[in-house]
């Protein structure tokens, strides 16, 4: 059975840090991503990595990194520099086959976390 679960969500001030934990079980997968709904929008992509292969959305692009363990079967993401607009429920995504292209879309990935919630205050 497939799980991904996440952790390492919390509230934390405008210009911090969190780092996220996405881990994972049941079998590999080539691609990992991270997405992030905030209240009253739709779920976003956030970052994405294909092996050692990372993108990003503008929005966070200098700002987070995502990167993995593939020991461990855990991905991450490091968020720096926060600010209140970073304030959503943040999602593990995972897609179990190809590398041929940048997946963002939602229906790009097979399985999906539960979430974690991170809030940024200002």
């Amino acid at each position: 059975q497939v799980q991904l679960v996440e952790s390492g969500g919390g509230l934390v001030q405008a210009g911090g840090s969190l780092r996220l934990s996405c881990a994972a079980s049941g079998r590999t997968f080539s691609t990992m991503g991270w997405f992030r709904q905030a209240p009253g929008k739709e779920r976003e992509f956030v970052a994405t990595i294909s092996w050692s292969n990372t993108y990003y959305a503008d929005s966070v692009k200098g700002r987070f990194t995502i990167s993995r363990d593939n020991a461990k079967n855990t991905v991450y993401l490091q968020m720096n520099s926060l600010k209140p607009e970073d304030t959503a429920v943040y999602f593990c995504a995972a897609r179990s086959y190809g590398v041929s292209r940048v997946y963002t879309e939602f229906d790009d990935y097979e399985y999906w976390g539960q979430g974690t919630q991170v809030t940024v205050s200002s």
